[in-house]
């Protein structure tokens, strides 16, 4: 090191000589001539600390200053040629963690105070003239940032905290990976608005075939359509041989996107600064730039996360909506006027079923695409994924979910947690999948387990639609399976009905979702089944239906039953009736029934709840029914008229 005053001054700061060597070097390549500079720096530490090391040195004349605390390198006019240079060789300290949390950067001026500053930006330095306001583009537009990193160092909490809901599973399993798959959500940061992806952990040494290996090439195919990326690390164990080998795999697999690097975990350092400084001189290794220092748990540093995304962000947005000749200023006016009914809003579909049914290969074959990781393993989805599609011009939310486990057979861990929210997404949904495995039906001789059975009626509990697929048919092929073929055809919808009593009608669907069979009609049956969910029918309608089935049902004893004055739909999704009854007789079970079974046949509303309530009408003072057919809570009191007179003797 050419001087030593310098050098003190950097080892106050990175208390190692190496640490020391290598800032020096690095802060001379940006410097025109090193050998006759000079340099006035200063390290800002956390507040209510002094200055470390020479806090205003001079060297020899006042050619160069470097302030770092207001983050600035101030360079003479004669060192322009260099500018370009600086540009692309920015150089960041860390500042303050417990305040700021912020590095300190470089950046290029003039001599002459009455001049303008230029400042160089670590990403772009041009900013738009028009702000963009993220909430009002499509979604279909906002730029896709993907989190990657070795397994276990916070993605799924990362993605958590950008989405602001805890919709991916987090579980510290130092020995497994949660994450299976790839998870998209929208992320809010800020006024921000973007499309954010939580990835598998990735391990580049994985044998080939493997589950690792599969998701690697599946997050390989995911990155290549996104425009941005976050390099995920743990601080708290360094710069890890896996960081490194993440690192080339994703300069191979993804060479135009520029990651920023962000450092986890970082309230574990949150009082040691040298520690921290080390830390991220130490991620610099990896080549990506200058780390930020985050922590997914607590929020910390979602700030720095903000203020390093936000130029990229809006130059690609600038550029999208260039491209399409602002059809984000047009969005509000359609969306305002067209409005349609509530079968034509986005469908929620969940596709449920017990491990190993062939769930995630039904959702395979639905988007026509392999989004979702399948394999002979049994458990292998964890999260529930959802993705979206365009089916005819509907818009189509998918839901896979993790397999539904036997009590007895349910661990604490990931395995329990997968359970729970594949019931959350279960009352979420609109319509409900339940798929079955044909060749397991064939060999246990019956259509549904006590675990099947018990996710339909629970879907039908919660008022959603449902729809049976019976999955794995190519499994039946062939002539000496032609006889198990048709009995299981043939026998699957008749026991689902005995099953199940309360809700008949219900579709069943045969297919193979391995080799692509049957996607068209699982769509018509789950479209068929929820324009029936949101159907609403008139009053009128309703009334002289009622009219016609009381006039072609006899009762046992008419005089005794309760006489149902109208009846009106109160709400759709699922349908939803009232009955206005006179008295205060209540409706018999057998007749609620009798009126759930005939709305069924005769208005077609089969594999669908139908809810009917009753209320009482009661009766005025003369004794006919109230004029405006509303009910009324309390019984109007007897006036005693002028007419009568009490007459005493």
């Amino acid at each position: 090191m050419q001087n030593p005053k310098l050098r003190g001054l950097l080892l106050g700061f990175s208390s190692t000589n190496a640490r020391a060597n290598a800032l020096f070097d690095s802060l001379l390549l940006l410097l025109p001539n090193s050998s006759s500079s000079s340099l006035n720096a200063r390290f800002c530490l956390p507040k209510r600390r002094r200055f470390c090391g020479y806090a205003a040195e001079q060297f020899s004349d006042d050619e160069y200053e470097c302030d770092f605390e207001s983050h600035k390198l101030f360079i003479p006019e004669e060192a322009t040629p260099y500018d370009h240079h600086l540009q692309g060789n920015t150089f960041r300290f860390k500042s303050s963690l417990q305040a700021t949390m912020r590095f300190c950067t470089l950046s290029v001026s003039e001599d002459d105070v009455s001049s303008k500053k230029l400042e160089t930006s670590p990403i772009h330095s041009k900013a738009p003239q028009k702000p963009i306001d993220f909430t009002k583009v499509d979604i279909n537009l906002l730029p896709t940032v993907m989190i990657i990193g070795r397994p276990n160092v916070g993605k799924s909490a990362l993605f958590n905290r950008l989405i602001r809901r805890r919709e991916a599973l987090v579980f510290n399993t130092p020995d497994d990976h949660v994450t299976r798959d790839i998870r998209e959500g929208l992320a809010k940061l800020g006024d921000l608005r973007f499309k954010v992806l939580d990835s598998a952990g990735l391990e580049t040494e994985a044998t080939s075939g493997s589950i690792l290996s599969r998701t690697a090439s599946m997050t390989a195919n995911v990155l290549a359509r996104t425009q941005f990326a976050i390099f995920l690390i743990d601080v708290r164990s360094g710069l890890h041989p896996l960081d490194q080998e993440v690192g080339k795999w994703l300069r191979r697999n993804a060479p135009g996107i520029n990651p920023i690097v962000a450092m986890n975990k970082s309230e574990s350092l949150h009082n040691d600064t040298n520690s921290f400084a080390e830390a991220a001189i130490e991620a610099q290794i990896l080549g990506f730039g200058e780390p930020i220092a985050i922590s997914a748990e607590t929020g910390l540093g979602v700030t720095a996360l903000y203020e390093a995304l936000r130029p990229m962000l809006v130059d690609y947005m600038v550029k999208v909506l260039d491209d399409n000749g602002g059809e984000d200023e047009n969005s509000d006016q359609n969306s305002d006027s067209c409005k349609v009914d509530e079968s034509k809003l986005p469908l929620q579909l969940a596709i449920v079923g017990r491990p190993n049914v062939g769930k995630s290969t039904l959702l395979n074959t639905l988007l026509q695409e392999d989004r979702v990781l399948v394999g002979p393993e049994a458990g292998l989805t964890r999260d529930s994924v959802r993705a979206e599609f365009q089916y005819q011009g509907r818009t189509v939310y998918l839901v896979d979910t993790a397999g539904w486990l036997q009590r007895a057979d349910r661990q604490k861990g990931p395995a329990s947690l997968s359970v729970m929210q594949s019931r959350r997404n279960l009352m979420r949904a609109h319509v409900v999948a339940l798929v079955l495995n044909a060749e397991e039906i064939a060999q246990a001789s019956r259509s549904m387990t006590h675990a099947e059975v018990v996710i339909a009626r629970r879907a039908l509990e919660e008022g959603r639609g449902l729809v049976v697929i019976v999955n794995k048919m190519d499994l039946l092929k062939g002539k000496r399976n032609s006889a198990i073929y048709k009995k299981v055809k043939e026998a699957v919808p008749h026991e689902i009905q005995m099953v199940i009593p309360q809700v008949t009608g219900i579709p069943v669907v045969f297919i193979s979702a391995l080799e692509g069979r049957g996607r068209a009609a699982v769509m018509h049956q789950v479209i068929d089944t929820y324009e029936k969910w949101c159907l609403r029918l008139s009053t009128a309608r309703l009334n002289r239906w009622l009219r016609k089935v009381m006039s072609r049902h006899s009762w046992k004893d008419n005089s005794a039953q309760t006489k149902i004055k109208y009846l009106t739909q109160v709400k759709a999704r699922p349908p939803t009736f009232v009955a206005f009854v006179s008295g205060k007789a209540q409706l018999s079970d057998t007749y609620i029934r009798f009126l759930t079974k005939s709305l069924k046949e005769d208005f077609d509303l089969g594999g669908i709840p139908i809810r009917i309530m009753q209320r009482v009408v009661p009766r005025t003072a003369g004794g006919s029914s109230s004029k405006s057919g509303q009910p009324i809570d309390k019984v109007v009191e007897r006036i005693p008229s002028d007419k009568r007179t009490v007459i005493d003797y």
